[in-house]
């Protein structure tokens, strides 16, 4: 029987959000990352098992995320211009989160993360036209119906990295608190937090719920972030 409304829609789902006095060493490799940081698995709530581990954690500076992908059968497909297409991990954060918000604020951001997809730089001239899409990219996403636009700041902020293989990679993010409008975490502990991590072989893994219900444009839809110590 297939569920009109998924479980996870019925809920508000709150979890602790790890304090790391240093962030993991942010190069792909997933060093230093642990069971503590990993965002709850609710997908088997709706019978959708999670295909990938996904973690998270924060300090003063920010927040760093990381996921690894296993099993890849086809290549990767990241394009950076249509980045919710393919490959990608998005995350999104509200630093005044309320249930009454349905529409996006000046305190939501999404940001985008591609395990490949920026240029990189040839070592000759006889290489340039085999050197392409190979280093990871990280971006800045908007939300469908926002009631307001958040201030402008670079993208160039955002730090990413991934390690590639040919069925596995890695990929870890830092979204620094200048990115993150009205980050206060000693007046305001409490974030909007969700994610998508998107795979062109196995679809859509997400916290709480899926495109159907809108989580592009409703906050309220994200789950809640407790800033733990």
């Amino acid at each position: 029987m297939t569920t009109l409304i998924p479980n996870r829609f019925l809920f508000t789902f709150e979890f602790p959000l790890r304090h790391r006095a240093k962030f993991p060493s942010l190069d792909g490799s997933l060093s230093g990352w642990t069971d503590a940081e990993l965002l709850p698995a609710l997908g088997a709530m709706d019978n959708r098992p999670e295909f990938a581990p996904v973690w998270a954690c924060w300090n003063e500076t920010g927040i760093c995320v990381a996921c690894r992908v296993t099993d890849k059968r086809t290549p990767l497909r990241c394009d950076p211009a249509n980045y919710w297409k393919g490959d990608n991990l998005r995350v999104c954060i509200d630093t005044r989160p309320s249930p009454e918000n349905k529409r996006a604020t000046r305190f939501c951001r999404q940001f985008f993360f591609l395990p490949t997809g920026a240029p990189t730089e040839p070592r000759t001239r006889s290489k340039e036209r085999s050197s392409n899409r190979q280093t990871a990219v990280a971006g800045l996403g908007t939300f469908q119906r926002a009631r307001e636009e958040p201030p402008p700041v670079s993208a160039t902020l955002l730090r990413v990295a991934s390690r590639v293989e040919p069925t596995v990679y890695a990929m870890e993010a830092m979204m620094p608190a200048e990115c993150l409008t009205g980050f206060d975490p000693q007046e305001y502990p409490r974030l909007g937090f969700y994610y998508m991590l998107e795979d062109a072989d196995r679809g859509q893994q997400y916290l709480t719920v899926g495109d159907d219900l809108l989580w592009f444009a409703d906050p309220s839809t994200w789950a809640i972030a407790a800033l733990s110590n």
